[in-house]
């Protein structure tokens, strides 16, 4: 029977972890932040009366008529931005993987950067201020976002892909775009669905947050109902945000699914 030794007493790994619970312990104390405060009478009796105002959702036709325009705004925003990202990530991807140059990849690669630290509710406040209220600007403020995102991602899946076909038919005479077409691009349409696909996803379901700075959508007559404390009507758009995540997912799970499949 073998005996494994114990292990020796590692005294930085136990720096390391006391670091780390000392930094908890004081963002805790910074914060003033008592978790143990959402658990007393008081609070739940709170909770459970504010609760009860949003029921029963409103239900009547003419509101539910006008949840339905603002789930197909919120649609068509995400659908729309993600589109409009996906092309110009795409046409900024090759620069950004290194084919022009290192200058050129550098630039590319800090305009991403620069895309993708600056939140889409900062982007949507600027663009409402800019041009106004509505749908535009969350539109607007998703692609920017989504472009920073997406080109980075298709930027390294280009650079990261082996160059052996493209060199071939390099060496075979044919064009520089010619390889990219026939070698290059087939090997990661997949990923680029797969990446597109998923921003969709998380488009969705920011476009329905946007909306709280006057961006359009479910999220802007949401922040309206509650703002007006209309508890009932607010329960209802959240029902019909709810149903739309879900109903995304399982469309994007399915496309993902015949992605799959075709791949073999």
């Amino acid at each position: 029977m073998n005996i494994e030794p114990a292990r020796q007493f590692c005294l930085k790994c136990f720096i390391h972890t006391a670091a780390l619970l000392l930094a908890v312990a004081a963002s805790f104390a910074y914060l003033s932040f008592n978790p143990f405060k959402f658990f007393t009478s008081e609070s739940i009796s709170q909770l459970a009366l504010y609760a009860n105002r949003f029921f029963p959702p409103d239900v009547h036709s003419a509101f539910l008529g006008k949840i339905l325009k603002a789930m197909f705004e919120t649609i068509a925003i995400s659908a729309i931005a993600t589109l409009l990202a996906t092309v110009i990530s795409l046409l900024l991807a090759i620069p950004a993987a290194g084919k022009y140059g290192k200058k050129t990849k550098e630039a590319t690669r800090f305009f991403f950067n620069f895309l993708r630290s600056v939140p889409e509710l900062v982007f949507a406040t600027i663009l409402v201020l800019a041009v106004g209220l509505g749908p535009f600007a969350g539109t607007l403020a998703l692609t920017l976002h989504t472009t920073g995102v997406l080109g980075r991602l298709f930027g390294e899946a280009l650079e990261n892909h082996p160059k052996t076909n493209a060199q071939a038919l390099l060496l075979n005479g044919s064009s520089g775009a010619q390889s990219f077409l026939y070698a290059t691009l087939p090997g990661v349409t997949a990923q680029f669905v797969s990446y597109a696909l998923y921003r969709w996803e998380m488009n969705i379901r920011m476009a329905t947050v946007l909306g709280f700075v006057g961006a359009g959508g479910l999220g802007q007559m949401l922040y309206y109902e509650l703002s007006l404390l209309h508890e009932p009507q607010a329960a209802s758009i959240i029902i019909a945000m709810l149903t739309l995540v879900v109903l995304v997912d399982y469309v994007s799970n399915k496309l993902r699914r015949v992605q799959m499949h075709n791949q073999g």
